[in-house]
């Protein structure tokens, strides 16, 4: 692990969520590697904390799906997607996330819809500003990222089905490695996904399930495309 001292977030959050943010950026950034134990108590001085929030933050980041527990041996990373698994990423959320949008547009729930407006409306000030998610780096793109994923999960949580929305959490959390890794983000993909976005909530704001489900379909194809295209960018082999 390399040893990069991170500046804890704001410290008007606690300490738990300060820590979460800091060790999860090692993660997505790669100062652990994909795959090597987590050394609790290095990672504790590299934060000035003491390990028991790092613990903490690990716990989380378990249910994520970012990190692996194993008996005898701690806590490691997860390994970055391979060729296969990144496929059958992409055929699971093709048979979920169409079927969440459908329902998303059958309810028509006022809340879930402003969830969506106000993410929608945060991912399109990044894309036409400076700080949009172009970058290397997991801070470079964090807010958009965070944005995307709490569009997909707001429409993922209108199913009612508590366990499709943590399946696709977790998915969301291997794909941001893989996107990581292989340089995915930029202003142009930033751009293309607002679009998709926009098309998805105009047909669940409308009550047309059948477009929902049609518009979240084709932007999960696109999503696939693009994120295959960045590995060929890359230069990075598949395995």
């Amino acid at each position: 692990m390399s040893e990069k001292i991170l500046p804890l977030p704001p410290s008007r959050q606690t300490l738990t969520d300060s820590v979460y943010e800091a060790v999860t950026e090692l993660v997505m950034d790669q100062h652990i590697a994909a795959g090597a134990r987590v050394n609790i108590d290095q990672v504790a001085r590299q934060l000035n904390v003491s390990p028991t929030p790092v613990r903490e933050a690990l716990a989380r980041l378990e249910m994520d799906g970012l990190v692996m527990k194993e008996p005898l041996r701690g806590y490691s990373v997860t390994p970055t997607l391979d060729t296969k698994t990144f496929n059958d990423l992409y055929d699971v959320r093709r048979l979920l996330e169409p079927f969440a949008a459908r329902r998303a547009a059958e309810r028509r729930d006022g809340n879930v819809l402003g969830v969506l407006d106000r993410e929608l409306d945060g991912m399109r000030r990044l894309v036409g500003t400076s700080a949009g998610p172009a970058g290397s780096t997991y801070h470079d793109y964090r807010a958009f990222a965070m944005q995307d994923a709490r569009f997909h999960e707001a429409i993922a949580g209108t199913s009612g089905n508590s366990l499709l929305s943590d399946t696709l959490r977790r998915l969301r959390s291997h794909l941001r490695l893989y996107r990581l890794y292989h340089r995915y983000y930029t202003m142009d993909i930033g751009a293309a996904t607002v679009i998709e976005h926009e098309s998805i909530l105009e047909a669940i704001r409308a009550g047309d399930a059948g477009g929902a489900e049609a518009a979240m379909l084709d932007h999960i194809n696109r999503s696939r495309e693009r994120s295959e295209g960045a590995r060929v960018r890359s230069g990075n082999r598949p395995t």
